[in-house]
């Protein structure tokens, strides 16, 4: 037996993905002897996706560019979208403040000195939700709103609004984040127990399947799963999971799969290692089209399809040499071109210490129309197809996928397993393994661990108009004021009645914020019903 050479026990031992799997130093064709082309690849647009959705992807249409537009004020918040589309975004992202993520309106007491934080906007009541699309055309432009646990009073704005206009409910475009598994999983702003909160999702995916079949109502998240620590493969398992979950309870309310599956979309994560990204989008379509053929039955071609929305890595971003961040977001946004997304959401370089600015957000808009119309990456379909160690990484991350899915599903499913805190102690383990490795220097992120600078340039802060949150209040202590109390109660009496029933609870919604109902009381009545939720300790 030949000795090895060092630098190849070196490499045994440190070439590895952000999933741990270890990476050899060549690929060929017994890498992929057992791929079926037919079964695991097929053409792009036909089963089982795995290189792409569509038969000719970008050269038929290019991915819609989705930038964010939110800032402290919905009329601030507007003039940002307006002008990001009037710079060449076809579509726009809403996130939203601290006190509406948790659902309280502006004027609570927990909600001072954070309305209009974390770079969202504020929404408290259908006037919020007029200011922020004053002047869009709604029928033309495809919104995002980045809500939650909050998601079902997002939407009843959304809609009577639109009705306000005269606009056809068929005629709306966009999609709500509303994964509220995900939130127990990583992010935590959620308010009432699990199952109560699928059910407000589940009612407002029916209700979107019956009355607005153009509209996404909801984006099975990854991202935030990946942002909290999970590897790739993690983020790829238990985003899937989640979305067989949805599945598996929308059919349960009487819903045939093939009359909702085509609007379920989904949200991942783009981080530094550029193939496992690419490879980890391949599997997702593989593992989606066949679970919806097989176990679901789902028929129409449409309900077979993994269509993803992608943000490049926030969390990878550095404070230390800020600029770095140019060129990692475009690596990212590049890999997820490669990948076959969707959308594509490119953070600005400065994100790791302030709100986007004018300057930052524009080049982050055209690192996306360079690669869209310069770079010539998008002229053939799946270009990275058939490379061995694409394919291979690909079954790799498949196969380590399914693993954590089958485990999941030995607990009784995703909401027992979150209940046990299964994913929420991989997710804390894999973070803390990341951390260990960035001081140990087992990771290199440059100017962070290495490659440092010894004095670092200041950076511009773009800050939140300081006299907004007490005008905010005012006008919302005045809206409440002025309404219809009698008919604000009967709205609230009513939801309380539905909720403790069966019934679908977003026509209520509906009428109630129309009234000017606001978010923070529909989310108290629902409270009174549904109680209060504390996380599991996952330590």
């Amino acid at each position: 037996m030949n000795k090895k050479s060092k630098s190849e026990e070196v490499g045994k031992a440190s070439f590895k993905n952000l999933s741990g799997f270890q990476i050899k130093s060549l690929y060929d064709p017994e890498d992929i002897s057992n791929l079926d082309y037919k079964k695991d690849l097929g053409r792009p647009g036909e089963y089982p996706f795995t290189r792409g959705v569509h038969e000719t992807m970008y050269r038929g249409r290019p991915w819609t560019i989705r930038q964010l537009g939110s800032l402290d004020s919905p009329t601030e918040a507007n003039r940002r979208a307006r002008h990001l589309i009037q710079m060449g975004a076809t579509g726009a992202s809403y996130c939203f403040d601290m006190p509406t993520i948790m659902g309280r309106d502006s004027d609570d007491l927990l909600s001072k000195g954070e309305v209009g934080s974390c770079g969202g906007v504020a929404v408290d009541s259908i006037v919020d939700m007029r200011n922020i699309l004053e002047g869009i055309d709604l029928e033309k432009i495809s919104f995002n709103f980045v809500s939650n646990a909050q998601s079902v009073a997002i939407l009843a704005f959304f809609i009577a609004v639109a009705e306000e206009r005269g606009i056809p409910l068929n005629k709306l475009t966009g999609t709500l984040q509303n994964d509220i598994l995900k939130e127990y999983q990583a992010q935590k702003s959620f308010y009432f127990p699990p199952r109560p909160s699928m059910r407000l999702v589940i009612d407002s995916i029916v209700y979107s399947s019956e009355h607005l079949p153009r509209f996404n109502p909801i984006s099975i998240s990854g991202y935030h799963i990946a942002s909290a620590g999970a590897t790739p493969v993690q983020e790829l398992a238990f985003t899937l999971a989640n979305g067989f979950t949805y599945v598996e309870e929308v059919m349960k309310a009487g819903i045939a799969v093939d009359n909702f599956a085509p609007r379920l979309s989904f949200f991942f994560k783009v981080h530094n290692d550029f193939f496992e990204n690419i490879a980890k989008y391949r599997a997702a379509r593989r593992m989606w089209a066949r679970t919806m053929r097989e176990k679901f039955k789902a028929k129409d071609p449409r309900s077979l399809r993994f269509r993803v929305h992608t943000q490049t890595s926030g969390s990878s971003l550095t404070a230390q040499q800020a600029e770095n961040n140019i060129i990692r977001v475009t690596i990212q946004a590049l890999s997820a071109v490669l990948a076959g997304t969707q959308s594509l959401h490119t953070n600005a370089y400065d994100e790791a210490f302030s709100i986007p600015t004018s300057k930052s957000e524009k080049l982050a808009l055209r690192t996306q129309q360079i690669i869209a119309f310069e770079s010539g990456v998008a002229n053939t379909v799946d270009p990275l197809g058939g490379s061995y160690y694409m394919e291979a990484l690909t079954n790799e991350m498949e196969a380590k996928a399914w693993n954590y899915i089958n485990k999941v599903d030995e607990m009784g499913g995703m909401i027992a397993a979150i209940e046990k805190g299964y994913p929420q102690g991989l997710i804390a383990e894999a973070a803390a393994q990341y951390q260990r490795d960035i001081e140990e220097k087992k990771r290199i992120i440059v100017g962070l661990n290495e490659f440092a600078d010894e004095e670092e340039a200041e950076g511009e802060i773009r800050e939140k108009d300081p006299a907004f949150e007490k005008q905010k209040v005012a006008d919302l202590m005045e809206l409440k004021k002025n309404r219809d109390q009698n008919k604000v109660k009967t709205c609230l009496d009513e939801i309380r009645n539905v909720i403790q029933g069966t019934e679908n609870v977003m026509p209520s919604l509906i009428k109630a914020v129309k009234l000017h109902v606001t978010l923070g009381e529909l989310v108290e009545v629902m409270r009174e019903s549904f109680g209060d939720y504390s996380d599991v300790s996952v330590y």
